[in-house]
């Protein structure tokens, strides 16, 4: 059992980036110059988990790529969001979408870009790998799961335990 993030079970939407969350922040590159990024099944479920329990998932990542359109499909998710240099107003946008406040969501990111939505909403989690930067972030969590290795699972399985009891 993971260690109990402290999380609210009002929370309904989870807005995650997607590299260093749900990849361990690697590309693989061929000798063809081709590219991919590994994914763990723990978080692959962990998203059908979200959506078995009602909660919303979003991803708002800088980098456009095929393993969040993979994502998106799989799971019928609406709320994605590629190439976003400057992520607040994104997140902003989905709160306002849904009509949730700041308390009623968790952002799970780990680099620069990050820093802005980390601190406007009020539960943020990082894995330990996340830039020094992001980890002076104020109120931020650290995961015990290693990024691309059930980081996001540990966070749905926290909520769905939560809302159980």
């Amino acid at each position: 059992m993971y260690k109990t993030l402290k999380l609210s079970k009002d929370i309904k939407i989870i807005i995650s980036d997607f590299d260093g969350i749900f990849t361990d922040n690697s590309i693989l590159i061929s000798d063809r110059g081709e590219t991919c990024k590994k994914l763990s099944y723990k978080d692959i479920m962990g998203v059908s988990v979200a959506k078995k329990n009602d909660i919303i998932v979003a991803i708002v990542s800088g980098d456009v790529s095929p393993s969040i359109d993979f994502l998106a499909k799989r799971f019928s998710l609406t709320d994605i969001h590629q190439g976003i240099r400057e992520k607040l107003p994104v997140v902003k946008s989905i709160l306002e979408k849904y009509n949730l406040k700041q308390d009623e969501a968790v952002y799970l990111g780990d680099d620069i870009n990050d820093i802005d939505s980390l601190n406007f909403i009020q539960y943020s989690i990082i894995p330990d790998h996340a830039n020094y930067r992001v980890k002076a972030a104020e109120g931020v969590q650290i995961a015990q799961s290693k990024a691309g290795d059930g980081l996001f699972r540990e966070v749905v399985d926290n909520l769905v335990e939560l809302k159980r009891n």
